[in-house]
């Protein structure tokens, strides 16, 4: 594993850690980029240290003392050590967002809203787009289902963001951060955008958002050189 420290954002909150977070990443992990994505939005100091998952990296005794499951991201706070992506997200807007409830409403029917769209991006986002991204970049069999879940997906989000700026009202939140990473890559997964105008400017709205950082871009797929 090799170790990059990030410089944080001009947007620094109240608290701030009192060391730089530390990451465990895959940088080709839309998991882990939302982690990434919201560090930077919150304007945290945070550094990297990369996980081999060719070589298993994630399976090692030291790892999975830090997560049992095997998987990233992981990130360690001071004496806190905490797993999955989602569990990260809601860990750090409650931690460190200078307004927590902008990021994740208390408001009953508010809550339930951004929790819907978390609950995408652990179940038709993960089995989708995600899945049909993992075939071409490992070179797996072809999954036509992964592709058929995606625009199953990309439809209902199409027809959500029609009118709605963003995924859980007028404001970004959890759910934006979530769900971004997996559909912006989509096309590396042959998943085409082109047919959903409405996502893409939601995408463009999250990509305007302060402290935003692109996830890495794979060579693979829809977004393959053409040859």
């Amino acid at each position: 594993m090799t170790s990059t420290t990030l410089p944080a954002t001009a947007h620094s909150p109240t608290p701030s850690p009192a060391r730089p977070i530390r990451l465990y990443r895959a940088a080709i992990s839309g998991h882990c980029h939302r982690v990434e994505l919201f560090l930077s939005m919150l304007g945290l100091p945070f550094e990297v240290v990369d996980i081999d998952l060719v070589s298993k990296g994630h399976k090692t005794p030291d790892f999975l003392a830090m997560n049992p499951f095997g998987q990233v991201p992981v990130i360690t706070d001071g004496e806190v050590t905490l797993a999955d992506s989602n569990a990260i997200l809601v860990y750090l807007a409650g931690r460190y967002a200078p307004d927590p409830e902008a990021w994740l409403p208390r408001e009953a029917l508010a809550a339930a809203a951004v929790q819907r769209w978390l609950s995408v991006a652990a179940g038709p986002l993960a089995f989708g787009p995600s899945v049909a991204r993992v075939v071409e970049l490992f070179r797996r069999p072809a999954n036509p289902e992964a592709i058929e879940r995606s625009h199953a997906l990309f439809a209902v989000m199409e027809q959500h963001l029609a009118s709605s700026a963003f995924l859980a009202g007028s404001t970004p939140t959890l759910a934006d951060i979530a769900n971004y990473s997996y559909v912006a890559r989509a096309p590396e997964g042959r998943v085409s955008l082109e047919p959903y105008p409405h996502l893409r400017a939601w995408l463009a709205r999250v990509e305007a958002l302060p402290g935003f950082v692109p996830m890495v871009q794979s060579p693979v797929g829809l977004s393959a050189p053409a040859s």
